[in-house]
């Protein structure tokens, strides 16, 4: 009886990790698009990947551009990006990133992210204790 319990826990969690999987490269893909767009200072791109509570917030792709440069510049001009763990805390979706930016500092960013009718989308960006050292 074990063996059959045990055997069907392996292959029922052969069938969610793919899953799982698929949903982190789509959440990676949803990141990295938006920080291309502005690597590209193509704003109206980047706030596409935005979800519709932050572009309410901001309202114009101008006005969400200029907030990530003074406020984000590690996300407008990155280095390098390394995506880390995703996980569910208090219902919602993380995805945690991790950013060195042009002059090697690094940066730890947890992205928001949601999932609506046409896929996922950024719902809210926090800055975490960057990590001590330099790239």
């Amino acid at each position: 009886m074990k063996q059959i319990v045990l055997s069907m826990l392996i292959v029922l969690g052969l069938f969610l990790k793919p899953a799982e999987a698929q949903e982190s490269v789509e959440l990676e893909a949803v990141i990295a698009g938006q920080i291309a767009a502005f690597k590209a200072d193509d704003f109206e791109k980047a706030f596409e990947f935005a979800s519709p509570n932050i572009q309410g917030m901001f309202r114009t792709p101008e006005n969400f551009g200029a907030m990530v440069r003074n406020g984000y510049p590690m996300v407008w001009r990155p280095g390098r990006v390394e995506f880390l763990e995703a996980r569910e805390i208090a219902g919602r979706l993380w995805q945690k990133v991790l950013i060195t930016d042009e002059k090697g500092a690094l940066h730890l960013l947890d992205y928001q992210m949601i999932e609506g009718e046409d896929g996922w989308r950024i719902n809210a960006v926090q800055v975490l204790e960057a990590p001590e050292l330099t790239a």
